[in-house]
């Protein structure tokens, strides 16, 4: 975008448009005016002083001064505003369905979540059965079958922030093959492929996967290809959480632009990083291999959350082959002294061939976050170092007895990351944000649990700490980054950018004291210094509390065939991506 004395081309052609006699009573009254603020309209370019009005659920004006009046005028001098912030990796598939709010991110500013790595469908049968009988502290009816009718769920239930979805590789795969480590044949991998043209003409942004979890790990590459180029003919691209982000990290960015290459359609690394200490000299070698896919013509982006721990569960620290066949599977084979005894050698082995987080972090880096037990609540926020001196055992016996008697895959953190990296990948022009989590609020049945503090953090650290404190990136890269750069990679029209025209999502807050405050011992505190949120010109958050609005809708990929122009194509070349 072209600036001229600090505003933008299009702000001063629309000015020399009005006529001359214009005033602020000419024509009908905008329903909301922000006047007088500090405006980053999302595009990376200098910010401005002026106005941004709301007409409906669509931006009406940006520029110097609002040609008209509107029904509720708000003067937010020394206010920043800004397009809403996109989550490009949330986990609030569950959470939204006790809280629609999502009031950790959306205290952050965050209008967009973008649901990811594993899909909440297509679901079987048993599937569903599966997920009833797995859930955690929050229970919910799975009364839906397809992607399509929990999107519809959710609108029904009512929202704050806005959804979009992948469709999930493992999902597919489950649906098809069950959780067990089994190849498909010709036919299945054709079903598979007609699961995934499903899910994105019911309105999936691509096709995604978590490939050191049973079973997506279980896909060799070819597969992934496929279900790719699938989606890719409709639209949507491929993101993963890549098969290893430590001892094989390179060879799995490889396998990321392999896939991106073979599909036709851009890629996006999830989460961002170099994991383990020995593999943490390896970033300028990744973000040369992904900087060259690019000039080369392949796009690859990226996201990252902004923390030095990971979060995941205990079925990181333990081989794939143990957990063929799904959960049940897994502990029943754990309570097998044989099997056990080969468990423990696998997890102490200093170079495995999986990817073992806990051997990466280590015991006191390996911090317990969730149980379904009510008995083993208690060691919330404990490393498993400290349960192993507890129990009198070693940490890998005490992770193996945790798993059993939680029958679940017990969450934990994983301290992995470097903050040097960290600050490196902030300052990468193709990387975006994430949280990687679900959207809780620090009350009620969220409380039987705790928290990465990049569930209430994430996105105002990298406005507090990569711009304000530290200077990584300025501010209108860092909005861009949070906003246009992830709309603009799921090819989603209308969002992202302060523009009129495009749809009213927009974030209020004050650069100057703008603050996250969620730490690992304390990590249920909603950040401060975002004071109002618009979703779809809705008003979600007003002076820092939640409105309890339903002003969410689900944002469908291109491929959703509720609209003219809709469903899938012949080839990924008969779309139009960004660069």
């Amino acid at each position: 975008m072209h600036y001229r004395c600090g505003l933008p081309t299009s702000v001063w052609v629309a000015l020399l448009a009005l006529p001359a006699h214009a005033t602020t009573t000419d024509g009908p009254r905008y329903d909301v005016l922000l006047s007088g603020g500090t405006v980053y309209d999302g595009s990376g370019g200098a910010p401005f002083v002026g106005d941004v009005a709301i007409s409906g659920d669509r931006i009406a004006y940006v520029g110097p001064h609002a040609p008209r009046d509107a029904r509720e005028r708000l003067d937010v001098h020394g206010k920043a505003v800004a397009p809403g912030f996109v989550n490009m990796l949330a986990h609030p598939e569950v959470s939204l369905l006790a809280d629609g709010r999502a009031l950790s991110d959306l205290r952050q500013g965050v209008t967009l979540e973008v649901l990811g790595e594993d899909s909440m469908g297509p679901l079987t049968p048993l599937m569903q059965r599966l997920a009833r009988q797995r859930q955690g502290d929050i229970k919910f009816t799975v009364d839906w079958t397809t992607l399509g009718g929990y999107l519809h769920k959710l609108e029904q239930r009512g929202i704050a922030p806005n959804v979009a979805s992948f469709v999930g590789a493992g999902t597919v795969r489950a649906n098809v093959l069950g959780e067990k480590d089994v190849q498909p044949t010709a036919a299945q991998l054709a079903q598979m492929r007609a699961l995934v043209h499903q899910a994105m003409e019911e309105g999936a942004v691509g096709v995604t996967t978590a490939l050191i979890y049973s079973p997506n790990e279980y896909a060799r590459t070819p597969e992934l290809i496929e279900l790719a180029t699938e989606s890719a003919r409709c639209g949507g691209i491929y993101a993963a959480h890549m098969r290893s982000e430590g001892d094989r990290l390179l060879e799995a960015v490889q396998e990321t632009v392999d896939i991106a290459r073979a599909s036709g359609a851009p890629a996006e690394i999830y989460h961002l990083k170099a994991a383990g200490k020995r593999n943490w000299g390896k970033l300028p070698e990744l973000v040369s291999a992904v900087e060259a896919a690019r000039s080369a013509g392949v796009r690859i982006t990226a996201d990252m959350y902004v923390y030095t721990a990971g979060a995941t569960g205990l079925d990181a620290a333990m081989p794939p082959w143990v957990q063929d066949g799904g959960l049940e599977a897994w502990i029943a084979r754990l309570r097998e002294p044989a099997v056990r005894t080969r468990v423990l050698a696998e997890m102490r082995e200093p170079k495995p061939q999986w990817e073992n987080l806990y051997g990466a972090a280590g015991p006191a880096g390996t911090l317990l976050l969730a149980f379904k037990n009510p008995a083993l609540k208690p060691l919330t926020g404990k490393t498993l170092a400290e349960v192993a001196r507890m129990r009198g055992v070693s940490p890998e016996d005490a992770a193996i007895d945790l798993v059993i008697e939680d029958g679940s895959r017990v969450g934990v953190a994983y301290f992995l990351m470097s903050e040097e990296n960290i600050a490196r990948e902030v300052a990468l022009p193709w990387v975006s944000f994430d949280s990687d989590e679900a959207a809780p609020a620090p009350e009620g049945v969220f409380l039987k649990s705790s928290n990465h503090p990049r569930a209430y953090g994430n996105f105002a650290r990298v406005l507090a700490k990569y711009v304000r404190d530290d200077r990584v990136i300025t501010m209108p890269q860092a909005v861009h980054k949070l906003a246009a750069l992830p709309t603009a990679t799921l090819s989603l029209p209308d969002r992202g950018l302060l523009q009129a025209g495009y749809f009213a999502d927009i974030v209020l807050f004050d650069p100057a004291t703008v603050q996250d405050h969620s730490t690992y011992e304390k990590p249920q505190q909603l950040a401060t210094g975002v004071s109002d949120v618009w979703v779809n010109g809705v008003r979600a958050l007003r002076e820092g509390t939640a409105t309890g609005a339903a002003s969410g809708r689900v944002v469908r990929g291109r491929a959703w065939t509720a609209v003219a122009g809709g469903g899938c194509r012949a080839t990924a070349h008969d779309w139009t991506w960004s660069p």
